[in-house]
């Protein structure tokens, strides 16, 4: 009996935990995404398939053994002495011989019968074939070498698409701490347009304000209201698509305390684990190994093989006494197809040229990649500072202009324009730090290797 692995034992501990109501960390939630992730689980099945296409071109090597059992039964000449002869049991009776007579020569004009028209005749053999393949010109150990490394693309393909889905369940956990954090924000902003509005009620009824403000603060509130209410929903879209990740429902996640994520990948790190890099350096290796393929056609080729057998004309019978054996050995050699081996080589030597290039390509790339996203890191980073200082600056703006409109200093209309201010500030934070987010995640997808 097959015992399931320790990561599915965990991430099925973690699942038990879930559903009694404990609030799942990303750690845990990452365990859980690699156990019972779909897109996962799938793309892991082409690796360990992809490993068996390994095992089926290894196994051209060691050559094939195959029995065949014959049943037949004929009264055509060439079979009937074919079996006899096969099975050892012909004589000279069976080729006409009984009709011939010393004593009258004459019968010697007479075709003999028993060769041309034999009685029925059994045969039942019993064969033992082995083939045995000694040189190939290399072909058979280059397809070994093409599926060893196309096992290698296809473990690093199940490295990416985890890489990729990692960097989906970190981004949805950031994105919920974002929104807790401004909705925290929005609430609060929302209390106080509510007492607002309660001490603008007062003032009008006292004659101290205009009805005018109490539908300004109104109207301001409403909005407010929808804003939290729509921040609400999207906690709820962002908790589906978690559910969707790990393939479990997930209704309490245990959100980051801080909103603004972090990555220790650099560039020599990102260089070395790239999926992408890896993937493109045993592509090459894929297509060196089909030059050494392409080569073969131009060396001979040389096999050996071995046979057993046993026939008789009752099946099963005294096989020993009847038993035959045959070994060979057979070399082969084109000289001569109409140059088309020669092209084929060349054809072959420049893709591999063609994916060196790709290679140094992508290398360029990848680095590209790196620097535009540390550059954009960076400036993202300067604008959250920026953007705090004037975040907490509206805020104490707006606190302001709520006391000199109770004041009567200051209009509503210029009181909501602060508000309005404040708010703009509060969503232009949870947005640059959401781009900032998908920038370190998209850096540490970058460096996602096999070796995590």
């Amino acid at each position: 009996m097959a015992f399931p692995s320790h990561r599915l034992v965990f991430a099925l501990f973690l699942s038990v935990l879930n559903l009694q109501g404990a609030a799942l960390s990303l750690d845990e939630a990452i365990a859980v995404l690699k156990a019972q992730n779909l897109e996962i689980k799938a793309v892991s099945l082409d690796a360990k398939n992809a490993h068996n296409d390994l095992r089926i071109a290894q196994g051209y090597n060691f050559g094939s053994l195959d029995f065949t059992q014959s049943a037949v039964r004929s009264n055509d000449a060439g079979n009937v002495f074919g079996f006899k002869l096969s099975s050892r049991q012909a004589s000279f009776a069976d080729f006409g011989f009984s009709e011939f007579s010393l004593t009258n020569p004459n019968i010697l004009t007479v075709q003999p019968k028993d060769l041309n028209y034999p009685m029925y005749q059994n045969y039942f053999q019993s064969k033992l074939t082995y083939m045995l393949p000694i040189y190939t010109g290399g072909k058979l150990s280059g397809y070994s070498k093409i599926a060893r490394e196309m096992e290698k693309i296809k473990q690093l393909d199940a490295t990416k698409v985890t890489g990729e889905k990692i960097y989906e369940t970190r981004k949805s956990y950031y994105d919920m701490a974002l929104l807790q954090h401004s909705l925290e924000q929005m609430t609060i902003i929302q209390k106080n347009m509510e007492k607002l509005h309660a001490k603008t009620k007062e003032m009008v009824a006292e004659g101290y304000a205009k009805k005018v403000d109490l539908l300004e603060i109104e109207a301001k509130k409403a909005n407010v209201d929808r804003m939290v209410l729509e921040m609400g929903s999207n906690k709820k879209l962002l908790l589906h698509y978690i559910s969707f990740l790990l393939n479990q429902k997930t209704d309490e996640i245990a959100i980051p305390k801080d909103d603004k994520a972090i990555t220790t990948a650099d560039e020599a790190s990102v260089m070395s684990n790239n999926t992408d890099l890896k993937k493109a350096s045993h592509g090459l290796a894929v297509r060196s190994s089909m030059v050494d393929v392409a080569m073969a056609p131009f060396l001979p080729t040389l096999g050996v093989f071995g046979e057993a057998s046993s026939a008789n004309d009752t099946l099963m019978r005294n096989m020993h006494a009847h038993a035959a054996y045959t070994v060979g050995a057979k070399l082969s050699w084109n000289l001569f197809n109409g140059a088309v081996d020669a092209h084929n080589f060349e054809k072959a030597r420049i893709d591999r040229l063609k994916t060196a290039t790709e290679v140094e390509m992508a290398k360029k790339g990848i680095a590209l990649q790196y620097d535009k996203l540390h550059t954009e890191i960076d400036n993202l980073d300067e604008q959250i500072v920026s953007l705090e200082k004037e975040r907490l600056l509206a805020g104490e703006i707006t606190k302001n202009y709520e006391g000199r409109y109770h004041e009567h200093l200051v209009s509503m209309s210029d009181l909501i324009i602060k508000q309005s201010n404040e708010i703009e500030k509060i969503m232009t934070l949870q947005s640059v730090k959401n781009q900032r987010n998908e920038r370190i995640f998209t850096l540490e997808k970058l460096n996602y290797g096999a070796d995590q």
